[in-house]
């Protein structure tokens, strides 16, 4: 199982977003549909199937003492979901604020899970992180 690529989104009133196919079949077979949202300290929302955020989750406990309020920005704010008939994932009102998500989103394939991103947000970050340049930890990776 490995997530990757971008899919642009759109929230319902509700909140809701459909994942898109490419994804929901894995999600559903491997996963049951059960996933767990959580913030992101980039500003973004994380979404992963459950038993990935149960290894994430774990990691983020064993912290020690002194990271202790994100253990409670990552763990506090954590929300089970389930995804319902049609594929689509309810994204909590609490959830969507933090992440400034409104109508339009990205969905980013991460590896092990995703990130959602209100779609400005990310444009802008995207764009910022190419006029800035590779970072030293890429200059030897060859393309």
């Amino acid at each position: 199982m490995l997530f990757q690529g971008v899919s642009s989104l759109s929230l319902d009133a509700k909140g809701r977003l459909s994942v898109p196919t490419r994804h929901r079949d894995v999600l559903t077979g491997q996963f049951e549909g059960r996933l767990t949202v959580t913030r992101h300290p980039e500003g973004c929302l994380m979404v992963f199937p459950r038993a990935e955020w149960e290894k994430y989750r774990d990691k983020v406990l064993a912290l020690p003492e002194s990271a202790k309020w994100w253990k409670r920005i990552l763990v506090g704010n954590a929300m089970d979901v389930d995804m319902d008939g049609t594929g689509r994932v309810l994204i909590a009102p609490e959830l969507r604020e933090a992440a400034a998500l409104t109508k339009e989103a990205k969905l980013i394939g991460m590896g092990n899970h995703f990130e959602l991103w209100d779609k400005t947000t990310y444009d802008e970050k995207e764009a910022a992180a190419l006029v800035q340049g590779m970072p030293d930890a890429l200059k030897d990776f060859t393309f």
